[in-house]
């Protein structure tokens, strides 16, 4: 709820010590380390855990795994995804988007896929890493002042060495300036050694090196930090970057006076000290190069950085595989803005797969030798060739005009969901719940027999119940205690008349609700129609609770004034229950509502007699459930990914309380819960959708209240259009209805 607040105390600082407590053989991983966060129901939205997790929490946190000699980095979420068909679990919701470096949406926009880009790309072309040994951290032996601590790495086989420095109050904002005292093969330093100072921005974390090795030249220290470094043929390329107006200073073992061949130098000064070349500058936003010896050292600001990638050439073939060191040392180096995907050589032709958002200057910086035409996606590019010998074009970006229809002008058709509100409604073939005991070892029976939807093979979606009694007359009300898991809803009818609902809270995933209707007569018939929404299975996050055991479905009811015996229940989920119907899209998918057992949510339903009403304006007429379906035919540019969203109304934009399903060419890829969101807007990937054709969309809308619902807008909308070099996505061969025996 408050992105920008890091609490005091959550960085941890004895990790190192642990891991020679725990395992001091073993190299130290870390695995599921955080990448992001899940939101609940009625949260404060995915996207603010993306900016409380953001790049800045990554400088500060991954770094100072590193400094502990983490070896091994494994992050949760790297791309989180979604919730469709039921896949969650109660602590969140559609999306699993987890405010991860990669959207829900495949989008990389998100500052922190860049920085973890970053330092990836060091930690891959430092070896020497690997066997650094981790010290105590201090805030007097390495800095100037104490406001900032510095954790040595130091070389057990070679003189490469790491220090990870970071304000000592980890949540810091202030920008503290400082000089480095650094042990190197010539001795003890102080730096920067000729202008100025260094400076740590709030809420980052720099890895500086001493005695870095970039294929035998020594770089003696560097305080702007590594991005990569590259051996081509005879020549030898080392990026470093720093932010923005940041001083930085490079000292290279050489005897050689390097020269700026590449940006401007008027504030640069270059200085030879003894057996080695010194470097200082201010960072700015122009690509500086500067050549020592068979050295190109590229100077970049952070966010120049972020547009630079390293795709490893395969030495035979068009995809690299998995990383090896020989694909390592092939790799060349591309700017090229939002995405480089892959690299590859057929013959004398160079290829680079990659995407576009906006118009982009490529430049390719080693290009092998052989190769002497571009190729972008496919096609040939014209090319120039620099001094520096690096590769230049430009790919032109002009938006695609996208098409879409208004949902809202579709013709709809429309059938109620819960026929069980008739009186004539036959639940004759219904699964009768009379297990006298139940398999579930956490909730004992309250009920003369197991209401539990599992005990009879019913674990996703909604849960349909009907209760039959003779009335004597007495009876005033009844209470259901009824668990779904957090942000669950339920409604309750006596013979087709609403007596009530509950409509959820974010937090309870169980709830005890007492609902009274008028007298009844004796000697009558009646019969209860319970709905309640499953949000999944528990997950065990505290050992020994056993949270997933936690039944769904109706767990306890007290008939005022009668036995609790004299109710007869049945029940419906999914049909089929464990032997599901829709073998395709798996279990989980679709739950117990009558069109959802009848699979008309699936593609070409028989829809000929069904009336037309549109979800958007018409909607439902008291509490109850409608089902609303409608097609329409997509035409996507080829050569284009656009990411495309169904959004719906914001949280407790209308008057009345609904939930809604949404499925998508058969695939559920949507809860939506009116007064509890935060999700208001689901992505539905292509191959899912079908960019090229027809398409059915499927809206279960659930009123709660007496008064109806309707959703008012639902909306099919792009945010963003990428000319890619990705290829054609297949369509999900997904099998359209066909009438299902035994569902009623």
């Amino acid at each position: 709820a408050n992105p920008d607040f890091w609490p005091p105390g959550f960085l941890p600082t004895h990790w190192r010590q642990l891991h020679l407590i725990q395992s001091p053989t073993t190299p130290y991983a870390l695995v599921e380390f955080q990448a992001g966060a899940y939101d609940p129901w009625g949260g404060a939205g995915l996207d603010k855990c993306a900016r409380l997790l953001n790049h800045e929490f990554q400088r500060v946190f991954y770094k100072n795994n590193f400094s502990f000699g983490n070896v091994f980095l494994n992050l949760y979420m790297t791309f989180g995804g979604t919730n469709w068909g039921n896949l969650g679990h109660p602590g969140g919701y559609t999306s699993y988007d987890y405010g991860a470096p990669i959207s829900e949406d495949r989008n990389i926009t998100r500052e922190k896929y860049s920085e973890l880009k970053l330092i990836g790309n060091f930690m891959k072309v430092s070896p020497s890493f690997m066997n650094a040994v981790p010290g105590h951290w201090s805030i007097s032996k390495f800095t100037t002042t104490p406001a900032l601590t510095v954790t040595p790495l130091i070389g057990r086989l070679s003189d490469s060495s790491f220090f990870v420095l970071r304000h000592s109050e980890y949540s810091s904002k202030a920008s503290t300036n400082y000089k480095l005292k650094l042990p190197t093969s010539v001795g003890r330093l102080t730096i920067p050694q000729l202008n100025g100072t260094l400076t740590l921005n709030g809420r980052d974390s720099k890895i500086h090196v001493t005695d870095y090795d970039v294929a035998g030249t020594n770089i003696l220290y560097s305080t702007a930090e590594i991005f990569t470094w590259k051996k081509f043929g005879d020549r030898k390329v080392l990026v470093v970057y720093g932010g923005e107006n940041e001083r930085h200073e490079l000292a290279v073992s050489t005897s050689s006076m390097p020269s700026v061949v590449e940006g401007p130098s008027h504030d640069m000064t270059i200085k030879k000290v003894d057996d080695y070349v010194v470097l200082n500058w201010e960072t700015m936003r122009e690509l500086r190069i500067v050549d020592i010896d068979d050295l190109s050292i590229f100077i970049l600001d952070r966010n120049s950085a972020y547009n630079y990638w390293v795709p490893e050439v395969p030495r035979s073939g068009e995809t690299p595989g998995f990383s090896t060191f020989e694909n390592t040392a092939s790799s060349i180096i591309v700017k090229a803005g939002y995405l480089v995907r892959t690299a590859f050589v057929r013959g004398s032709e160079l290829h680079i797969t990659a995407d576009f958002n906006t118009t982009t200057p490529i430049e390719v910086i080693g290009a092998p030798k052989k190769t002497r035409t571009l190729h972008i996606n496919g096609e040939k590019v014209r090319h120039k060739v620099d001094d520096n010998g690096i590769w230049a074009t430009s790919i032109e970006y002009v938006a695609p005009k996208i098409d879409l229809p208004d949902l809202e002008s579709l013709e709809w058709k429309y059938i109620d969901s819960l026929p069980e509100l008739q009186g004539d409604y036959d639940d004759s073939s219904w699964t009768v719940a009379d297990h006298k005991k139940t398999n579930n070892t956490l909730r004992p029976l309250t009920t003369p027999t197991s209401l539990h939807a599992s005990d009879y093979g019913y674990h996703t979606g909604y849960l349909v119940y009907r209760g039959h009694f003779v009335a004597s007359g007495i009876e005033t009300g009844i209470s259901f205690e009824t668990q779904g898991g957090f942000g669950f809803g339920n409604s309750a009818w006596l013979n087709g008349s609403h007596i009530g609902s509950w409509k959820g809270k974010g937090y309870l995933g169980s709830s005890t609700n007492i609902y009274s209707f008028p007298k009844l007569k004796a000697g009558e018939k009646y019969v209860f129609t319970v709905l309640v929404d499953n949000m999944g299975l528990g997950q065990n996050y505290v050992i020994g609770a056993d949270s997933t055991k936690n039944p769904r479905g109706i767990q306890h009811y007290e008939l005022f004034g009668r036995l609790q015996s004299r109710i007869t229940w049945k029940l419906a989920g999914n049909l089929g229950g464990e032997d599901y119907q829709d073998r395709f899209r798996g279990p989980l998918n679709e739950g117990g509502l009558y069109i959802e057992r009848q699979g008309w949510h699936q593609p070409n339903p028989p829809t000929k007699s069904w009336k037309s009403a549109s979800p958007i304006t018409d909607g439902v007429e008291g509490a109850g459930v409608g089902f609303f379906t409608t097609e329409f035919n997509l035409n996507i540019p080829r050569g284009w990914d656009v990411p495309l969203y169904f959004t719906f109304p914001g949280i407790n934009a209308s008057p009345s309380t609904y939930r809604v399903q949404l499925y998508v060419n058969g695939f559920q890829f949507g809860k939506y819960v009116s007064n509890l969101g935060p999700q208001t807007s689901f992505p539905v990937p292509q191959g899912i959708l079908n960019y090229q054709g027809k398409n059915t969309v499927g809206i279960t809308l659930w009123a709660l209240d007496g008064k109806g619902a309707k959703l008012g807008r639902l909306v099919l909308e792009y945010r963003e259009a990428v000319r890619t070099g990705m290829r054609d996505v297949t369509l999900v061969d997904a099998p359209a209805w066909k009438n299902r025996e035994g569902a009623c």
